[in-house]
């Protein structure tokens, strides 16, 4: 298996990408190769300082030195940029000389590299960016959690739907519970998406669909895939990846008054993102996780790893079958 990743997509890039690809190496045997696409003469200097360790016979360089910044416009950028670590990157992908990709850079420009050169499933009408939420029973994936700011009842629909595909296939869930996350439990709460997207999501078989959740219930592990649309989803989770920085920082300043001990990192592990690696953009032709841009060599290495899981489990291959077969229900 081959997974390339991008090594000018963190703020400091190639730095963790290196390192956190030589982990991934480490982990997975002989069984992986990746490719570091970005500055040449960088990854070379960087890879200097780990000597006789880096197996070069799994890791290979291409040189795309030009990098998409987040302040760009994605589309323009993509078509204007064939250079680009995300664009070189994307089309090895679509050429099939490698099976995913990782990218800590610009969002916006991975998304859209995803859309021009490896195209939406058929039957989808719009990609959705998952990401995990740590709770008290394990992790729930959020969709969407900022691809869509302005939703469609359908597109919610579809969320549901590759959102099981993945609680199923990396997850290990063989029936994940499915709910819509809205301002009470009741059916008839909500404006007109959430009482459309209720109607759709109780009505379809296929989901093991509970109703509609609250905002409280999400840390409680009340569900396994929340569906939301893309503004609601991206407000919660910068909210959610707040939390834990704020809380550990309110502990730290209780220590240093009273003179107590405590493994504060240890203690909130689990609201580390690092720990659970990049959010896949789901419902497109290909395998891309999208990661934060402070991403350290550990949220690299696992966002290699969800890479790797998601090859493996043929993923995309699922979500195409579950949206040909909605087609088909739609025609008859």
């Amino acid at each position: 298996m081959r997974v390339a990743v991008d090594a000018l997509g963190t703020d400091s890039a190639p730095g963790p990408e290196v390192e956190g690809a030589l982990a991934a190496l480490s982990d997975a045997g002989d069984r992986l190769e990746i490719v570091l696409i970005g500055d040449e003469a960088e990854i070379e200097r960087e890879l200097s300082g780990y000597a006789g360790s880096v197996p070069r016979s799994q890791l290979s360089v291409i040189h795309a030195p030009d990098r998409i910044l987040p302040s760009e416009s994605p589309a323009a950028a993509v078509r204007r940029r064939p250079d680009s670590s995300i664009v070189r990157g994307i089309r090895l992908q679509k050429e099939g000389e490698v099976d995913a990709f990782v990218s800590a850079g610009s969002t916006g420009a991975v998304m859209a590299a995803s859309l021009i050169f490896l195209r939406p499933l058929s039957g989808l009408d719009r990609p959705a960016i998952g990401t995990l939420l740590p709770t008290s029973r394990g992790a729930t994936l959020m969709l969407d959690a900022g691809a869509n700011v302005d939703c469609k009842p359908r597109h919610l629909h579809q969320f549901a739907l590759l959102g099981q595909i993945y609680a199923q296939d990396l997850m290990g869930i063989e029936t994940p519970r499915i709910a819509l996350l809205n301002i009470g439990e009741e059916p008839e709460k909500g404006d007109e998406l959430a009482l459309e997207s209720h109607a759709l999501l109780r009505a379809e078989p296929r989901l093991n669909f509970i109703g509609n959740v609250e905002g409280r219930d999400i840390i409680g592990g009340r569900c396994d895939v929340l569906v939301c649309d893309g503004f609601v989803g991206n407000v919660l989770l910068k909210f959610y990846e707040s939390v834990a920085e704020f809380i550990v920082s309110l502990l730290h300043e209780e220590m240093d008054r009273t003179g107590t001990q405590l493994d504060v990192h240890g203690a909130f592990r689990v609201l580390d993102y690092a720990e659970y690696g990049g959010a896949p953009l789901l419902g497109v032709n290909g395998v891309t996780i999208i990661c934060h841009g402070s991403s350290t060599p550990r949220a690299v290495q696992n966002a290699i790893g969800v890479a790797v899981r998601a090859v493996d489990s043929q993923m995309v291959h699922h979500m195409a079958g579950e949206l040909q077969r909605q087609g088909g229900a739609g025609e008859a």
